[in-house]
């Protein structure tokens, strides 16, 4: 079984990505501006949001943190995202979620300039993933790091049956679609599972690759993996554990002490998908910056 290593896959890709900054810095004098917006003190989002703003400054992004009361309103709101989608010195432009209930979120979505959407959230975005123009677009930041560590470990994928678990926005419909891509790394024959899937067991069986991101803890058990199969596990479930310090731990929807023993190939929770959204977050804002520069 080979345990895919999502801390140092990510390692290896922010030193490349700080490596290309350095060479754009000395040849044009310019660097990647990426502006982290949040509305309200949800300690989730600050501590995400700080975490972010580490990376840009490890790796030579030009970071601002944008901090606003929760009592902003959507117009105020808006107003900032128009004039950051103006400045030139701006690209990438990412509002933290959730926000608060008086504000749209999708409406805050479509007010970001699409080739400032490092987060690859907006609809222009999303629909060019669909059409398969990759160079037109920005890519989800987990699904992308899906297909990072799935290529850095050489796992076979064109043609293999891979079976989504989740059909959220975040993980499950843009994996979908990325899946579906005639590219490297994918290539695959798709199937998507949801809560209404019915025996969803004999489905995920199925599965060459099966990826899971339904928010559950410990959803996929053994009896649901066919002996073999590539198991990448994008849930992060908080859950109570009286041995810890700190009264809880951090496990993902896969069963990981059932199914690794099953795996060809499996991430663990921590240290598998997650620390890889950061860092692809960081190649969009990368790739943004070389977009809007003609690079």
């Amino acid at each position: 079984m080979v345990l895919i290593d999502g801390k140092k896959v990510s390692a290896d890709l922010q030193q490349e990505i700080m490596s290309k900054i350095g060479h754009f810095s000395t040849t044009t004098g310019k660097v990647p501006g990426l502006v982290l917006m949040i509305v309200g003190l949800d300690p989730s989002s600050q501590l995400y949001v700080r975490n972010k703003a580490k990376t840009c400054k490890e790796i030579g992004i030009n970071s601002t943190v944008i901090e606003l009361p929760a009592e902003t309103t959507q117009d105020e709101l808006l107003e900032r995202i128009g004039a950051l989608n103006a400045d030139p010195e701006v690209h990438g432009i990412l509002v933290q979620l959730p926000l608060p209930p008086h504000i749209d979120e999708m409406t805050v979505t479509l007010a970001i300039d699409p080739r400032k959407d490092v987060d690859g959230f907006h609809p222009e975005n999303l629909g060019m993933l669909m059409l398969g123009h990759l160079d037109r677009c920005h890519v989800s930041c987990t699904p992308l790091g899906i297909l990072e560590l799935l290529g850095r470990y050489g796992i076979e994928t064109a043609g293999k049956h891979c079976v989504i678990v989740g059909r959220g926005n975040l993980v499950g419909r843009p994996m979908a679609n990325l899946m579906l891509q005639k590219i490297e790394n994918a290539n695959c024959t798709v199937t998507v599972c949801h809560s209404a899937t019915r025996d969803l067991a004999a489905l995920t069986r199925q599965a060459d690759i099966l990826i899971v991101g339904i928010g559950r803890a410990h959803f996929i058990t053994a009896d649901m993996v066919r002996p073999g199969a590539v198991v990448i596990d994008a849930g992060n479930n908080r859950i109570e554990d009286p041995s810890r310090k700190s009264g809880f731990r951090y496990v993902g929807d896969v069963d990981f002490d059932q199914v690794s023993g099953l795996a060809s190939a499996i991430t663990p929770v921590p240290g598998g998908v997650g620390p890889m959204t950061i860092t692809m977050l960081m190649s969009n804002t990368l790739q943004a910056f070389r977009r809007q520069n003609g690079l």
